[in-house]
């Protein structure tokens, strides 16, 4: 996430296609510039009148297996990983179309959406950013789960996750959030799951659009996408762009280090009310 001065929205309309990784459902999937201000909102064209919703946190009505916003009975679920391209790529402004509830899964990371939005360009706006500028510690622990985020000079993440696995075991990711990095280093982490929590989601109707295709399967011993990891410390990473779509539901972007352990969607979105619910602890600014 860049410090810029101006906000920012892609330079021109661009369109993927792709299946929900729960839903099973192809879905059309179209990223169009938007004015200052806008923010980030999604259009569900195959309902009448085409409703909207915007990408905010007090929108959130699902945590439990991704993040879903809904809104006077639409809903548009499993916005993480586009959510995370647009605040990596400092992208403030976009309309986001879409004819169906959820979002494509694509190859369960980022990197398609990342090339999208690189091909569609960035196009400079007049009106100022604003930044959440973090001036005291905010901090919620609970049940071995914590979030906390810092004062800092630029938007960074740690992320530590531990699984009772020797795949995963415990991993550390720690960056300060530019675009640069976010492409090379973020991105492309796919999403991640365990054989039989995959097999348990399909008896009951979930995870139909899963596979070897779009996420990282591990069994007892083993992944099984026969292209193994393409990182050592894939899995934390993919948490780490999960949280950085997550985090990006605040409305604006952060200058400010969070640091993360065992979190995932459900205590991030604790975490942001708790952000908002102390005040005292940030301002809203400029960088002029």
């Amino acid at each position: 996430m860049g410090c810029y001065l101006n906000q920012r929205t892609v330079a021109k309309t661009v369109c993927c296609s792709g299946i929900g990784v729960h839903s099973g459902k192809d879905v059309n999937l179209t990223i169009k510039p938007a004015p200052e201000n806008y923010g980030i909102k999604f259009i569900r064209t195959d309902l009448p009148d085409n409703p909207s919703i915007p990408a905010r946190f007090s929108m959130v009505v699902d945590t439990s297996l991704a993040t879903v916003i809904g809104h006077d009975g639409f809903i548009v679920s499993t916005i993480e990983h586009l959510m995370a391209t647009f605040a990596g790529l400092s992208i403030d402004n976009a309309a986001v179309e879409l004819d169906s509830y959820e979002m494509p899964i694509m190859d369960g990371s980022a990197e398609p959406f990342t090339r999208l939005i690189k091909e569609a360009g960035v196009k400079e706006q007049d009106g100022p950013r604003y930044y959440f500028v973090v001036k005291k510690p905010i901090e919620l622990k609970k049940d071995g789960k914590s979030v906390g985020i810092y004062p800092s000079s630029d938007f960074r993440i740690t992320c530590t996750i531990e699984f009772d696995h020797p795949l995963i075991k415990k991993q550390t990711f720690s960056a300060g959030i530019t675009e640069h990095v976010f492409e090379q280093e973020i991105c492309s982490a796919r999403t991640f799951g365990f054989l039989h929590e995959i097999e348990y989601l399909k008896q009951y109707g979930f995870a139909r659009g899963g596979s070897l295709e779009n996420v990282v399967v591990i069994d007892k011993s083993a992944i099984l996408n026969n292209d193994g990891l393409r990182f050592p410390d894939e899995f934390v990473r993919h948490k780490t762009l999960d949280s950085i779509g997550d985090f990006s539901l605040l409305g604006l972007p952060v200058i400010g280090h969070f640091v993360l352990n065992k979190s995932g969607h459900a205590f991030n979105h604790a975490f942001i009310e708790t952000f908002f619910s102390e005040k005292e602890s940030w301002e809203t600014r400029t960088l002029t």
